[in-house]
């Protein structure tokens, strides 16, 4: 009976980190096509859970997210027209 009930696994692949694996991707902040990537369609820092980007990483490319945020090469926000 207690057969009946378990959960099946889910086994997903492991995301690589962009940085990591392509040394020519710089983050930096002047550089809004390359942060577009990490920000979803709101406008908020996607986690490291769902971009894959390693921890180190994702301190740096939320660093230059807020910093692109402050000068205005990014949005803080999507406004959405009613």
């Amino acid at each position: 009976m207690a057969e009946k009930f378990k959960k099946k696994r889910r086994f997903t692949r492991r995301k690589v980190c962009a940085f990591c694996a392509d040394n020519t991707l710089v983050i930096d902040y002047k550089r809004p096509d390359v942060l577009s990537r990490f920000i979803s369609d709101r406008g908020k820092i996607m986690p490291s859970r769902i971009s894959g980007v390693c921890a180190k990483h994702q301190r740096s490319l939320s660093t230059a997210i807020k910093r692109a945020r402050h000068i205005a090469f990014v949005p803080y926000s999507q406004l959405e027209s009613f």
